[in-house]
Parts: C-alpha cells; sequence; structure tokens
C-alpha cells in the first residue's frame, strides 16, 4: 500500500489542478482555445517530478529506474484518467456550447463528438506522462557509467 499511496496523492493532486487551470481558464473564455492547453504538460510534468522526486527521497538505498518510472506512469495515469472523466462530464453536461465552438476555433468543419475529443484527451496525457517520466527520470537516475571507488 505504501508504493501506491504516493503516486496516488500525486495524481489526485495533479488532476486537481489541471481542472482548476481549466476552470480558470473557462472564466476568462479561454478553454476554448487549444494552444492553452499546453500548459497542461507543464502541471503534469511538475506532479510527475514532485512524485519521484519523493519516491528518491523516501527509498534513497532501493531507488531503482524501474521504481521511479513506475512512480511517474501511476501519478500520470490517475491524473489524466480523473481529467478526461471531469472533461467529458464538463463537455456533456455542463457546457453543451463547448465542444462546437473549439472544433470551430480548430478551422475546420469537424463532425465529431464528445467521445472522441474525450477519447484525444485521454491520448494526449498519457502521450505526455510517458514522454515526463523519461525525461524526468534522466534526472533522478543512478548513473553506473562511474565506477565506484573500492
Amino acid at each position: 500500500m505504501k508504493k501506491i499511496s504516493l503516486p496516488l496523492r500525486f495524481g489526485l493532486v495533479t488532476s486537481a489542478v489541471l481542472i482548476a487551470y481549466f476552470l480558470v481558464l473557462g472564466l476568462f473564455d479561454l478553454h476554448k482555445n487549444p494552444l492553452f492547453s499546453l500548459f497542461n504538460s507543464v502541471i503534469t510534468g511538475f506532479g510527475i517530478y514532485e512524485a519521484i522526486r519523493l519516491r528518491k527521497l523516501q527509498d534513497i538505498n532501493t531507488f531503482s529506474y524501474g521504481e521511479g518510472f513506475k512512480t511517474g506512469i501511476f501519478t500520470g495515469f490517475i491524473a489524466t484518467l480523473i481529467f478526461s472523466i471531469f472533461f467529458l462530464i464538463y463537455s456533456t453536461e455542463i457546457d453543451l456550447d463547448y465542444l462546437p465552438t473549439l472544433t470551430n476555433s480548430m478551422n475546420g468543419s469537424f463532425n465529431i463528438n464528445a467521445g472522441l475529443i474525450t477519447f484525444i484527451v485521454t491520448v494526449m496525457g498519457l502521450a505526455t506522462t510517458l514522454v515526463s517520466a523519461f525525461v524526468i527520470m534522466q534526472r533522478f537516475k543512478i548513473s553506473q557509467n562511474i565506477p565506484k571507488n573500492e
């Protein structure tokens, strides 16, 4: 249970920050511009970074690349899953004009539904999670290149 509580906690906090960012953009009617979703990767990356950093501090002697990578992946997966569920509820129940306005802002006459947009949001979140976990683990991995003094 100890191994899962840290990524779960950081995944919940990261998803809460993602939702808050989306709602703040919504206050200024900027959430309909897809360009602002690029900052979601920064939020997700920071949540993954903090989860891996804390995992390494907790298990300094047994920390491995695989353990840190799993922590990052699980943190991002939880954050993405919760945000995707929120996005689906928001776009289908709260703001019914959101999806048509979003697709029109992309300069296309797309005929897509809420399920497809939510799937795209989920895939983008999972891709961000995977890339962030790989990049961040380069900072925290224990190098095997330098021989240890014996």
